[in-house]
């Protein structure tokens, strides 16, 4: 039953999410849910934090990525 719920609850937030805020999500909460069930049977806990993670890092990466971009094309210039 936890299983089914589980599995309920990772296809509900992959599909609830939009593309932009799926990036870093899906793969977090995997590995975030793996993490979590080996811990101590808490997979559903671990795929929640690792999804927040995976966005963190993802949205992270984003900013750095736009700085960059910005660095190297001035704009106003």
């Amino acid at each position: 039953m936890k299983v089914l719920a589980g599995a309920a609850f990772i296809v509900l937030l992959v599909a609830g999410a939009t593309a932009a805020d799926a990036k870093g999500c899906i793969k977090g909460a995997i590995v975030g849910g793996v993490a979590g069930h080996y811990a101590g049977h808490h997979g559903l806990l671990g795929a929640a934090a690792g999804c927040a993670i995976g966005r963190h890092e993802a949205n992270k990466r984003a900013r750095a990525q736009a700085e960059r971009a910005r660095a190297q094309h001035p704009s106003g210039q």
